[in-house]
């Protein structure tokens, strides 16, 4: 059998990047799939299983604390037990750190017998790179060697160090180890065992942060669901932040992605800003630095041009694809590297920092003009000029993203949709900040910004049945690529849109064909290229309906806007709080619960960090720090009920809000010298 992309949703997964452990939920780790101990995109462990007396211990349950730890619990059935009830089981406490992985083993006795056995824990490292992983390929096991009191593999400038107290090592001679301890509880008690694995890599190009996104101190609903989903995500953005050089980025997600990534680290960024500007700050300067400089098409850089992906080494895709260590195949990371930049100096960014990334500004800009539009149509367009990258380059990457409404692929060059929505922001918001900044160019940009509207209007929308909408492409011979999907929901409050324009891709949107009850469908189900289970053509990306929702609101749907938010509550509701990177597009009508999509990234920051977008969609925020004013428009009714958030910040001090369930504003506390707009009176 061809070798198949393993899944992941049934998996237990912890991490603290760079480091991700995947197991069953018994805790085992199997050297089958994913499973293992991962360190920047390297098996470091491929197996860590236990056995107890020979037998692998009975499974009963699974507990994830935060995004770093979990407990596993089994029983232990032997000649200890005297009747139905067992009376001897076993913990299994795992805490990933950003240098690895340590686990505590409690034997745990209540029986009145002796409990007398040998836990055994079988060990390989077989160093495989995250590429072959994902292919469904394996390497063989590296042999360690047992140096001191630590079992040891090293190898390529990779370094792991296995130690176990207590433990007895035994080299093995298929290439494995293992390591026991002896248990001997004379009666009711508890013996702990502990083994800790470290590593060192040389290789690594991203490096754990320094500091941690702050939790709201509080957030409390009508609606439950909302708090609980907040924490989680918070909890794993946590788990994915990374730093390059001194400065945080949030890595796109595990395992597949756990990196730096221009667009995926952008739009996490940019939803996570109630919580402050530092991650933005962090992620706009690690990117500045590896902006393009000069034309290479073998790496698709341009100068000006932020870059798609930074990985150790070249990133095989298989079937003679194969994207270099560094690789700028994005049509969409620059624009909104500009929409970044604006929107974090909105919320506070201090305008020293955002001064220091000018002459990047100005390069991005050049790169729209100079370099996006490559057929000179007047639309940003992408085409794989190596013959060895991405063939479709925007946000829905896979090489089948691109359809027509009866399901016919288009051709290159491709002018997306949401990528003119980007550009025409990125154009007005650039103008923007080089008019307060004291730069020239302004009314240029927003001229280009106004002909690009325009433009737009003219080619971009097709109709059907229902209605107009714009299409989700034009393809090389300039025909429209008119499958509705998701992707106009992106163009939503950029300004490409005017008002009635807007209602009618948020009526599109909130139809049953996109919005099935658990998120917005990628492609409307109507469509002849849907599945449920593609990845980019009817599958529900948080990240783009929580992009969706705060269009929504800023074009003033808010109750379009509101539903949709409900919609991904209940998603996540079923998926135990933690989004993944998408779920497959089976509606409510269809299913009880959300299906998984089973090869997804869990957690993945983008879709951890919609759930902050929703938060701030309910509260119908928005905030100009150079303005010193704050906008507080929740949904008539509120969504969640009552609602009070307390800790979002802004320009570095503390946002308190209140809103009772008719979604009147009773209080705010808001930083001095802010002007607070509501649509009711706040105390």
């Amino acid at each position: 059998m061809a070798a198949r992309q393993p899944l992941l949703h049934d998996l237990a997964v912890a991490l603290r990047t760079p480091t991700v452990a995947l197991s069953g939920v018994d805790g085992q780790i199997r050297d089958i799939g994913t499973q293992g101990v991962l360190f920047a995109d390297v098996r470091v462990l491929s197996r860590a299983v236990l056995t107890v007396a020979g037998d692998e211990p009975e499974p009963i349950g699974h507990d994830a604390i935060d995004a770093a730890s979990e407990r596993f619990t089994a029983l232990l059935r032997g000649p200890w037990d005297v009747g139905a009830d067992p009376t001897a089981w076993l913990h299994r406490h795992r805490t990933v750190a950003p240098d690895g992985v340590s686990e505590t083993l409690e034997v745990v006795s209540r029986a009145e017998r002796p409990v007398q056995c040998t836990l055994t824990l079988s060990l390989a490292a077989d160093l495989a790179p995250i590429e072959v992983i994902k292919s469904g390929n394996r390497h063989d096991p590296l042999a360690p060697r047992i140096e001191g009191d630590c079992l040891v593999w090293e190898t390529g400038g990779v370094l792991i160090r296995l130690a176990a107290p207590d433990g007895e090592f035994e080299l093995l001679s298929d290439g494995t180890a293992a390591v026991r301890w002896t248990v001997d509880l004379a009666g009711p008690g508890m013996r702990r065992c502990d083994w800790t694995l470290t590593v060192q890599d040389s290789g690594v190009v991203v490096h754990p942060a320094r500091q941690m996104l702050p939790h709201p101190r509080k957030v409390r609903a009508g609606d439950w669901r909302l708090a609980e989903l907040v924490r989680r995500s918070v909890d794993d953005l946590n788990g994915l932040l990374a730093r390059h050089g001194d400065d945080a980025f949030a890595a796109a997600g595990a395992p597949w992605y756990l990196t730096l990534f221009g667009r995926d680290s952008i739009w996490a960024a940019r939803l996570l800003l109630p919580l402050g500007v530092d991650l933005a700050a962090g992620t706009l300067r690690a990117l500045a630095r590896l902006q393009g400089t000069k034309l290479d098409p073998e790496t698709g850089e341009a100068p000006g041009k932020i870059p798609h992906e930074l990985r150790r080494s070249a990133f095989e895709l298989g079937t003679a694809k194969s994207l270099p260590p560094l690789y700028y195949g994005t049509i969409d990371a620059t624009p909104l590297w500009i929409c970044l930049l604006h929107d974090a100096w909105r919320w506070g960014m201090p305008d020293s920092e955002v001064a220091a990334l000018l002459p990047n500004l100005l390069a991005a800009l050049d790169w729209i003009r100079d370099h996006s539009d490559i057929d000179g149509d007047g639309f940003a367009e992408y085409i794989d000029e190596s013959g060895r990258g991405l063939a479709n380059q925007g946000w829905k990457d896979s090489w089948d993203a691109i359809r027509f409404s009866g399901g016919d692929r288009a051709d290159p060059p491709v002018a997306l949709v949401e990528v003119q929505g980007y550009l025409h922001e990125a154009a007005c918001r650039g103008g923007d900040l080089l008019e307060a900044f004291g730069r020239d160019g302004a009314h240029d940009w927003h001229r280009f910004a106004a002909e690009l509207a325009e433009k737009f209007r003219a080619e971009f929308w097709v109709s059907d049945q229902a209605g107009p909408y714009p299409a989700l492409a034009l393809d090389g011979g300039k025909k429209p690529v008119d499958a509705l999907t998701s992707n106009i929901g992106h163009l939503l409050g950029t300004g490409l849109l005017d008002e009635t324009e807007s209602q009618q891709i948020g009526r599109r949107l909130l139809g049953s064909d996109m919005a099935g009850g658990f998120g917005l469908r990628t492609m409307s189900d109507a469509a002849g290229g849907y599945s449920p289970l593609s990845y980019h053509c009817g599958s529900v990306w948080p990240h783009d309906t929580a992009i969706a929702i705060l269009g929504l609101t800023r074009s003033g749907q808010r109750d379009r806007a509101a539903e949709l938010g409900r919609q991904l509550l209940h998603a996540g509701a079923g998926f135990g709080w933690r989004l993944p990177e998408l779920f497959s597009g089976y509606g409510t009508q269809d299913t009880g619960t959300p299906m998984p999509y089973p090869a997804a990234c869990r957690p993945q920051a983008w879709s951890s960090a919609a759930a902050i977008a929703v938060l701030q969609a309910f509260l119908g925020l928005e905030v100009d720090v150079p303005a010193r004013r704050i906008v507080i428009r929740p949904p008539h009714p509120s969504p969640v009920g009552a609602l009070d958030v307390e800790g979002l910040v802004v320009a570095g001090a503390p946002l308190d809000i209140s809103i009772d369930a008719e979604g009147n504003v009773r209080h705010v506390r808001a930083p001095e010298g802010f002007h607070v707009i509501t649509d009711s009176p706040a105390s």
